[in-house]
């Protein structure tokens, strides 16, 4: 018998935090979250994505054994922007086994229903910087940092539950050349004369930097992607958030931002070091080793995650990209990066998918949201 309890007090919460690294133990593929973001998701000081959600979280037990979590969220912003009534699953995590899958989303199904939700989807984080998708190929590669590893069973257990697909994501890594490619070079520099554009990123210190573009940059983003599936704009404590957390992690030679004459940021491109094999080590705790793990990771990066890449619409489809490919890319190549590899990418946004035909890259994983009547 499966009993599903919501999570109160300390102890339930860090067996919710702690659950996905038991389910994972010994998985070459997993890379775990920060263990003090889900302990305290529900706090607005860690998590100031919370402020504007309803949030519910539970665990399932069976004989006394937690065998699987779940988190509901009600992400108010989307519901009014979009002019829907969905509830969200989140932190859907599992043994292989129907009941126990159906107990939990029957938790926020009924939590969702009762709050007068007439839909079910996900997995959909807080917003588009929280981790998203299901996976449902390229199980023989390692998570990134900002996207969750699946065993291949959840894709069974979350159709038999009746859900359907609602959105898609492909994720790509990329064949590095081992020189800067003239031509492409000599495009963006005429890009640049042509437009009136300049280059930010070498300018200022990286908290400089942060501070003085990173309100016009998370402008720019929300801008670009409000017309994606499932995306709520990043405002307020939440994009201080996203900010402090990329000033730690940015390292300049992976980012551009571009200017036009005029001072306006109308463009912005950031490829993330990969943090995810100190992560590893360390199961999601920041001790002190973390730290000088994630300092060496992001000084001298031998990996790098796709993180934005966004354009103006006025400066769409004039070149734009091609001068912040061409700056992240030739630091790539100086710095004899090893690996780089794209985060989720969304099969409709055309837009994104072609900033890429200058590299050669290979499909690598796909993630799916689902959706259901309720």
């Amino acid at each position: 018998m499966i009993e599903v309890k919501e999570v109160r007090g300390r102890a339930m919460r860090r067996e919710f935090a702690k659950y996905p690294h038991r389910l994972y133990r010994g998985c070459p593929y997993y890379v775990p979250v920060f263990y003090k973001d889900d302990l305290l998701i529900a706090d607005p000081k860690n998590n100031p994505a919370v402020a504007n959600c309803e949030l519910k979280c539970w665990l399932a037990y069976r004989d006394g054994t937690v065998v699987g979590r779940i988190a509901g969220i009600i992400q108010k912003r989307y519901n009014e922007i979009q002019g829907k009534k969905c509830v969200r699953f989140s932190r859907f995590d599992c043994i292989d086994d129907g009941e126990v899958a159906n107990a939990l989303l029957g938790a926020v199904e009924a939590w969702g229903k009762a709050k007068g939700m007439d839909t079910l989807h996900g997995p959909w984080g807080f917003n588009d910087q929280d981790r998203e998708g299901l996976q449902i190929q390229g199980f023989e590669y390692r998570s990134t940092y900002a996207s969750n590893y699946y065993y291949p069973y959840f894709e069974t257990l979350i159709e038999n539950y009746g859900l359907e697909p609602e959105c898609e994501w492909v994720e790509y890594n990329f064949d590095i050349p081992k020189e800067p490619d003239e031509k492409f070079s000599k495009l963006a520099d005429t890009v640049m004369s042509r437009l009136k554009l300049s280059e930010k990123a070498d300018s200022l210190p990286t908290k400089q930097l942060v501070k003085t573009y990173g309100k016009p940059v998370v402008d720019l983003i929300n801008a670009c992607y409000k017309d994606l599936d499932g995306y709520v704009p990043i405002e307020g404590a939440e994009a201080q958030k996203v900010l402090g957390s990329f000033g730690i992690i940015v390292n300049p030679r992976y980012l551009s931002v571009i200017e036009d004459a005029h001072g306006d940021v109308v463009g912005v491109g950031l490829a993330l070091p990969s943090i995810c094999e100190p992560l590893r080590k360390s199961n999601g705790h920041m001790t002190p080793r973390c730290a000088i793990n994630l300092l060496r990771a992001i000084k001298h990066p031998k990996e790098l995650e796709l993180a934005w890449i966004a354009v103006r619409s006025d400066y769409q489809n004039r070149g734009a990209n091609a001068v912040i490919i061409n700056r992240i890319l030739k630091n790539i190549i100086e710095d004899r990066i090893e690996y780089v590899e794209s985060n989720l990418e969304l099969v409709t946004n055309s837009a994104v998918q072609s900033q890429w035909n200058t590299l050669p890259h290979n499909l690598i994983k796909r993630r799916r949201c689902y959706k259901k009547s309720i």
